[in-house]
């Protein structure tokens, strides 16, 4: 595969002091139509939102469900973190290989069918739990049965979002967009802005709802939400497609016909293995076990390969946290002597430093450039946690019954920096996901997302795994030594990127190089 990027990046391993570091950050500065914007950034929010607020709402009907058991919550996230890493390479090949309008839609429908019936299957579960009272055997089974039929639910749910979210985030908006870098770049944040908006006041909406009125209530109130959305969801995003001709055309691969290999022979996506071994169909189980391994290895080798996966490795890196104001640390905080007020305070506090990178970011963008901005962010992310960790490590934490205050002055320093870093956190992300945009061929982008998104969760879940470890909240410096490391190993990975990328990290000062023959960079 020849690197036609480069014509679109000239000075991508440049010593530009200016700064667009080959990103295109000042090319086609012409503002997309509002007509156009205000659909996807419908359609997109409606999505957004009824994710984060079924995500949030399941977790808070099932405590009501199985009050004196964390079971069969656990079981509920880790089938649906489960499902969403190992179906990423058929997601990233659905979204690479499909009609791409039919495919978001496909998934609209599928997210919010999947709700619904989730939701009906919560409502059974909470009249039955309080008609019956003591569960007997039949009652048992039957609950048994309908948590069953609400994890498969889940799964599909999650796999149906992670298809909008790859198609749209990560093909679409580099379509829209192709050759105006500043409209993706402002396009981007605008649709990061609107996540973390739903992220804040979706988990909101439903617990008000749920303490105001019951939980039954909330439950359908998600479903009515649900189907609410689905005809504008379903409207918008066809507008969206119909008024942008390039999403009509058929993926690169098609239109070549070319197999999923590069020009220097090595294996980028091999669909091929029909081809190559077409006695593996007919071979029984165990071939096509082995067929589909090959298959996975292939697309793990393309990914591990790419330009691109420093960055985005770095950036499911930092999913490895508890220092995130979910609820790890939340529990935490609260084991302390914090109050709900309190966490709810400094939750939206962090929520604020959130979205001021949503504006934060596309400034930096625009003055440096997505690589240079990438590794400032970063920079300002490591130096926050670290103070913050350092302030709470430095209170020599004991048990919270032993040293109530110290334990809490200890713990708003470590809150004050993970608050600060989130600038820095949403900053990378915003660069990371340009990067990747830039530089993933069309006709792989869908499955170098779906990959990063199965690592992002993976990662999630090893976070979960060290607070089953260590479990009690004197313990929680190790998770938190854990999430610092992350952090700061996905800062070398990326440094090794930037360093490639550009020949160095950091500029020296301007007036280091005023004497010197090669006349300084223009801005």
């Amino acid at each position: 595969m020849t690197d036609s990027r480069s014509v679109s990046r000239p000075s991508s391993d440049g010593d530009d002091d200016g700064g667009s570091d080959g990103d295109g950050a000042h090319e086609g500065g012409q503002q997309l139509p509002s007509a156009l914007t205000i659909r996807l950034y419908t359609s997109h929010f409606l999505s957004t939102w009824n994710s984060r607020l079924f995500e949030f709402g399941a977790v808070l009907f099932l405590a009501s469900i199985f009050p004196h058991t964390l079971l069969p919550m656990s079981v509920y996230a880790l089938a649906r973190s489960a499902a969403a890493i190992t179906l990423a390479q058929p997601v990233g090949a659905c979204v690479d290989r499909g009609h791409r309008l039919k495919i978001v839609r496909a998934s609209i429908v599928g997210q919010r069918l999947a709700v619904a019936l989730s939701c009906a299957v919560f409502a059974a579960l909470l009249q039955r739990r309080s008609a019956s009272g003591a569960a007997g055997l039949a009652v048992a089974s039957l609950e048994t049965a309908l948590l069953a039929g609400a994890v498969v639910l889940a799964c599909v749910e999650k796999l149906c979002a992670t298809v909008n979210l790859v198609a749209v985030e990560r093909d679409w908006v580099v379509v829209i967009t192709e050759g105006n870098a500043a409209a993706r770049t402002d396009l981007n944040a605008r649709m990061r802005r609107i996540d973390l908006l739903c992220k804040l006041l979706g988990p909101l909406a439903i617990s008000t709802i749920a303490a105001a009125f019951s939980v039954p209530v909330a439950v359908w109130a998600t479903f009515g939400m649900n189907l609410a959305s689905i005809a504008v969801e379903y409207v918008f995003i066809a507008q969206v497609y119909h008024m942008v001709p390039r999403l009509s055309r058929e993926h690169p691969r098609e239109q070549r016909g070319e197999p999923e290999l590069q020009e220097d022979g090595r294996l980028l996506i091999s669909n091929e293995a029909d081809e190559q071994a077409p006695g593996l169909v007919s071979s029984g189980p165990t071939a096509r076990v082995a067929k589909t391994g090959e298959v996975l290895f292939s697309f793990l080798a393309a990914y591990f390969s790419h330009p691109a996966f420093l960055p985005s490795f770095s950036l499911a890196l930092l999913y490895l946290t508890v220092l995130s104001f979910s609820g790890q640390m939340v529990t935490y905080l609260m084991s302390v002597g914090y109050s709900p007020l309190h966490v709810g305070l400094v939750r939206t506090a962090s929520t604020i430093f959130e979205l001021s990178a949503t504006w934060i970011g596309p400034q930096v963008v625009k003055r440096i450039g997505v690589v240079r901005g990438g590794i400032w962010s970063l920079c300002w992310q490591m130096v926050w946690l670290a103070a913050g960790a350092s302030w709470f490590l430095r209170g020599g934490l004991g048990s919270p019954d032993d040293a109530g205050s110290k334990n809490m002055t200890a713990a708003t320093g470590l809150v004050v920096g993970v608050a600060l870093s989130r600038v820095g956190l949403w900053g990378f992300d915003l660069c990371a996901q340009n990067i990747v945009q830039d530089e993933v061929e069309a006709d792989h982008r869908g499955t170098f997302s779906a990959l990063e998104s199965s690592f992002q969760n993976l990662f999630e879940l090893l976070s979960y795994a060290i607070t089953v470890i260590f479990s009690r909240p004197d313990q929680f410096r190790f998770p938190v030594l854990v999430s610092i490391v992350a952090v700061y190993v996905s800062g070398g990975l990326y440094a090794v990127f930037v360093r490639k990328r550009r020949g160095h990290l950091f500029h020296a000062p301007r007036s280091a190089c005023v004497c010197s023959d090669k006349p300084s960079p223009a801005r």
